[in-house]
């Protein structure tokens, strides 16, 4: 993000409405001590959990400044699950949700990371919050079918496979079916963030997507599909079939509003309404920047 964009984001995110001030100095607080230490930092993430950031983490820092930086995204999770529920984080990056489902939640995770590095980051997270009894996670890429991919390794939060020519630092992973790395398994929540790759994790996901334990799905849509040459719209479609509906969530009054239009940005799709809301409605109090949600 640019400087601008980055401030945009901070004055608008919902939990800094009324604490804008202390959100920006926490900004400038951080590019400061980045540059003078640029070392890793343990930081309180919630009540529950810690997170590990350091200089260059965009999805992480965002946490740091905002409390959660995916905001509806992250607290739909923290609302709907339970200990003992099984979350997959299909392009957990250093972890964040991942932390929250079972360092906050205590839920179980199957977290998969294809960039070594940012695995390495990941792996850093699930230790400092002593969740390994409760995490698997995985330095693989998902598709539609096993085998070997290039990956970008210098891009943060946007690292993703490599089709054709690209002018990046690339590494060579193993890629596998989704289907494959679940089997025997039955998660109550998915979160799918791969950079445009989703279209073929799905195609990869048959079997997880007709399992009726599977209520809903946190998914990146945001028109970077089209650099594998699939419209956004095929994935939104796709989840249709499968009975999956798009919502938006308002954490603050626990309420779920059917989205009406399709467009580029991060939706949660549900398949068993009642089950959710249910969830949602019955979930512990979580703080956050002295508030409540």
């Amino acid at each position: 993000m640019s400087l601008l964009t980055t401030l945009k984001f901070l004055a608008k995110h919902p939990l800094s409405t009324d604490r804008k001030f202390q959100t920006i100095c926490r900004f400038i607080g951080w590019q400061i001590s980045s540059r003078l230490t640029p070392y890793p930092v343990i930081y309180p993430f919630t009540v529950k959990s810690k997170l590990i950031v350091q200089k260059g983490m965009s999805g992480a820092t965002g946490n740091l400044y905002c409390g959660l930086h995916e905001f509806h995204d992250m607290a739909f999770l923290l609302h709907l699950l339970r200990s003992g529920d099984l979350f997959v984080d299909v392009g957990a990056n250093v972890g964040g949700y991942t932390v929250l489902a079972s360092g906050h939640v205590e839920a179980d995770t199957i977290a998969i990371e294809p960039a070594p590095s940012t695995y390495a980051k990941l792996l850093a997270n699930i230790r400092i919050n002593d969740m390994g009894d409760r995490v698997h996670a995985l330095n693989i890429a998902l598709g539609s079918a096993a085998g070997v991919v290039n990956f970008t390794t210098s891009l943060d939060t946007t690292n993703h496979v490599v089709v054709g020519e690209e002018a990046a630092d690339t590494v060579e992973i193993n890629i596998d079916t989704l289907d494959n790395v679940l089997e025997n398994h039955s998660p109550i929540l998915l979160k799918i963030d791969v950079e445009g790759f989703e279209t073929e994790v799905l195609r990869g996901a048959k079997h997880t997507l007709q399992n009726e334990s599977l209520k809903a799905i946190i998914i990146e849509l945001n028109g970077l599909s089209e650099r594998y040459g699939v419209e956004n719209r095929k994935n939104h479609e796709a989840l249709l079939e499968y009975g999956f509906l798009p919502y938006t969530y308002d954490p603050f009054k626990k309420e779920l509003c059917r989205c009406k239009t399709f467009g580029d940005f991060n939706t949660i799709y549900i398949r068993d309404i009642s089950f959710v809301k249910d969830r949602l409605a019955t979930a512990d109090k979580v703080y956050l920047r002295n508030q409540v949600i």
